[in-house]
C-alpha cells in the first residue's frame, strides 16, 4: 500500500513499523464479542470486562489522548506532535503523522510496558490506522494494547482513554451495541468530556437510534466548536434528508478546515453530497480536490469511481475502482466494481470481483469485523436471497436498525418472494427522510409488485429524479419499471372526483295528488367507478407483521 511514511522508514514501507516480538501486547486475535462490554455501573469488575474488547470504530480524534512528557522521555519528532495536536483538536491526523505516532509509542512501551496512557494511545492509533487502511489485522493489535492499558490502570481509576479506545474498536468492527455501552460508561464518568461523543454518535447511528444520535451531535457541537462539530452536524443533516442544510454546513467545514487531512475529509464529504444529488461532474471535482489536498484520502478514489461511472466514463471508472481497492480494500468497493463489470457485459470480471468480496468478508470476520450488511446486499442481488434475509434478520435482532439495514432487509425479503413483509422494512428506511435513490427504487419496486401503483410510481420517480445514475445496474431498471407503469390517469384518483350531477327531471304532468309514500324521486346515475378500486383495502383491524414503527404507504397499508 503506497503512502507517506515517517523519515526513518524505507521508501517502500506502507505500514506502521512492526512491533518487536517481545512486545507484551502482540497476542492472537479474539472475536469481536468474545466477552461482553462493561455494565452501566462503574465497578471494579470493569477490569475483567476490559478483556472483552469488542467491535466497531470512530475517528482517532474522538479517542486519542496525548501522553504527558516526562523528563526521561526523548523529545518527540514533529509528526508525532502534529498527530497528537490533531487528536486534541478532534480532527483526523494525516496517515504519515499517524504512522510516526505509532512508531513512537511502540518504542516507548517496549521499555515502559506499564505506561497505561501510552498503551491507550497506541491501541487507538491502531484502530484508526486499520479503519483508514482497511487492514483489519491491526484491530487485534489494538485490542491487545488497550487490554494491557486497562491492566496497568483500570478505567474506573481514570483510564477513560482505554475505554474510549475500546468503543472506537467496537464501532470499527461494526459492533455498535458494544460501542454504545463502552461510550456510555465513559459518559457517566465524564459527562463533559467532548471526546466521548463522536464514538456515541457512530454507535447510535449504527443502531438506528436517531433521537440519541441527534442529541449526541448537539452536545458535541456545544462542547467542541469548529470543524469537527460542523462535520458531524452535516452528517446528521444528510441522514435526515435535509440536503440544503447538509450542503451549507459541509461547505462551512471545508472553508474553515486548516490542516490537509481535515480539509481533505471535508472535500470528500462535499463530493459524496454532490454524487447523491445527481451531480457527478461536481462530485468528480470535489473528489479530485480532496486527493490533491491529501493523496492518502483513499476513499475519494472510490467516490471518484462512482461519479465517473455515472458519467459513462467507464474506462476511467474501472481504473479508479482498481486503484481504490489496491489502497483501501473494502468489500463494498469490490461489490461496486463487480456490478460495474456486470453492467458492461464483462461477466467473468464481475465473478472475479464477487469472489474477492467473499474472501474479504471472510478475512474480516477472522479479525472480528462484521461485514454482514455488504455480504447480504451481494447475496440479495447476485447470490442467495434467503441467505441475505438470514444475515439481515440477525442484524435486526442485534439492534442494528439503521436505515441501511432496514432497506437491505426489505429488499432481500422481496427478492426472496416475501414482498408483503419486505414492504414494511423498506418503508422504514424511507421514513427516516434520507434522500437515497437506491432506497426509493427498492420501495417503488416492492410497491409495484404488490399492485400499489400510485406510491410505486412516486418512489420510482423520486429515485430517477434524485440521482438518475445511482447504480450502473439498478438505475436502468428503475427507469424501465417507471416506464412500464406509464403516466398516471388524468384528473387524479377516481375516488377523489365527485360524481356528475343528476340530469334535470322532466316536467311532470298534472295528476291528482298522491299520497307522500307513493312519490318517487328520479334516480341519480351511479358514481364513476374508482380507478383504485382494484387495490383491495386492508381490514382496519389488520396488524402489520414487521416493526410497529413502519408507516403505511399513501394508498395501501402494508
Amino acid at each position: 500500500m503506497a503512502m507517506d511514511v515517517m523519515p526513518q522508514q524505507g521508501p517502500d514501507s506502507g505500514r506502521p513499523p512492526e512491533p518487536s516480538p517481545q512486545d507484551p501486547y502482540v497476542l492472537p486475535a479474539e472475536g469481536a464479542t468474545a466477552v461482553p462490554p462493561p455494565p452501566p455501573t462503574l465497578r471494579t469488575t470493569l477490569r475483567r470486562a476490559a478483556f472483552g474488547a469488542v467491535a466497531a470504530g470512530v475517528l482517532l480524534a474522538g479517542a486519542l489522548v496525548a501522553v504527558d512528557d516526562g523528563d526521561e522521555r526523548p523529545k518527540e519528532p514533529g509528526p508525532v506532535e502534529r498527530a497528537e495536536a490533531a487528536a486534541t483538536a478532534g480532527s483526523p491526523a494525516s496517515l504519515s503523522d499517524l504512522t510516526a505516532l505509532i512508531g513512537d509509542r511502540q518504542k516507548w512501551v517496549e521499555s515502559h510496558p506499564k505506561d497505561a496512557p501510552s498503551l491507550a494511545t497506541l491501541g487507538t492509533a491502531y484502530v484508526e490506522w486499520a479503519r483508514r487502511s482497511a487492514d483489519t489485522a491491526y484491530y487485534a493489535r489494538a485490542e491487545q494494547a488497550l487490554k494491557r492499558s486497562l491492566e496497568a490502570q483500570p478505567g474506573e481509576r481514570g483510564n477513560g482513554a482505554a475505554w474510549l479506545g475500546l468503543a472506537a474498536l467496537a464501532n470499527a468492527r461494526h459492533d455498535f451495541l458494544a460501542a454504545k455501552r463502552w461510550g456510555e460508561t465513559v459518559k457517566k464518568q465524564q459527562p463533559k468530556a467532548w471526546n466521548v461523543y463522536p464514538v456515541l454518535i457512530d454507535a447510535y447511528t449504527g443502531l438506528g437510534d436517531r433521537k440519541a444520535a441527534t442529541a449526541a451531535t448537539e452536545t458535541f457541537g456545544e462542547l467542541r466548536k469548529g470543524v469537527p462539530a460542523l462535520a458531524r452536524t452535516a452528517d446528521l443533516y444528510r441522514g435526515n434528508g435535509w440536503r440544503e442544510d447538509a450542503l451549507a454546513t459541509a461547505r462551512e467545514a471545508a472553508d474553515r478546515a486548516t490542516q490537509p487531512a481535515e480539509r481533505s475529509e471535508a472535500l470528500h464529504r462535499l463530493g459524496e453530497l454532490a454524487r447523491e444529488r445527481g451531480e457527478p461532474e461536481e462530485a468528480v471535482a470535489q473528489f479530485d480536490a480532496a486527493l490533491r489536498t491529501d493523496a492518502a484520502q483513499y476513499a475519494s478514489l472510490a467516490g471518484r469511481a462512482r461519479a465517473l461511472a455515472a458519467l459513462d466514463r467507464s474506462d476511467e471508472a474501472l481504473a479508479a475502482y482498481q486503484s481504490a481497492l489496491e489502497k483501501l480494500p473494502r468489500p463494498q468497493y469490490a461489490l461496486e466494481l463487480g456490478e460495474l463489470y456486470e453492467s458492461l457485459g464483462l461477466d467473468g470480471d464481475a465473478r472475479t470481483q464477487y469472489a474477492k468480496l467473499r474472501e474479504m468478508v471472510a478475512a474480516a470476520k477472522k479479525d472480528g469485523v462484521d461485514e454482514s450488511l455488504v455480504l447480504a446486499r451481494f447475496e440479495a442481488d447476485h447470490g442467495d436471497p434467503e441467505a441475505a434475509v438470514e444475515l439481515l434478520r440477525a442484524q435486526w435482532r442485534g439492534q442494528h436498525r439503521s436505515a441501511a439495514v432496514a432497506d437491505a432487509l426489505g429488499w432481500a425479503l422481496h427478492r426472496a418472494g416475501k414482498s408483503e413483509e419486505g414492504l414494511e422494512y423498506a418503508q422504514l428506511a424511507a421514513d427516516t427522510g434520507v434522500r437515497n435513490a437506491s432506497y426509493a427504487y427498492h420501495l417503488g419496486v416492492i410497491q409495484r409488485e404488490l399492485a400499489d401503483y400510485g406510491p410505486a410510481r412516486r418512489n420510482l420517480e423520486q429515485a430517477v429524479r434524485t440521482d438518475p445514475a445511482f447504480s450502473p445496474l439498478a438505475a436502468p431498471l428503475a427507469q424501465e419499471a417507471l416506464d412500464a407503469l406509464g403516466e398516471p390517469p388524468p384528473g387524479g384518483p377516481g375516488e377523489m372526483r365527485q360524481p356528475p350531477p343528476p340530469p334535470p327531471a322532466p316536467e311532470p304532468k298534472r295528476e291528482p295528488a298522491k299520497k307522500p309514500e307513493q312519490e318517487k324521486k328520479p334516480e341519480a346515475p351511479a358514481p364513476a367507478p374508482s380507478r383504485t378500486a382494484a387495490v383491495k383495502s386492508p381490514s382496519p383491524t389488520a396488524s402489520p407483521t414487521a416493526p410497529s414503527s413502519a408507516s403505511p404507504s399513501a394508498s395501501k397499508s402494508p
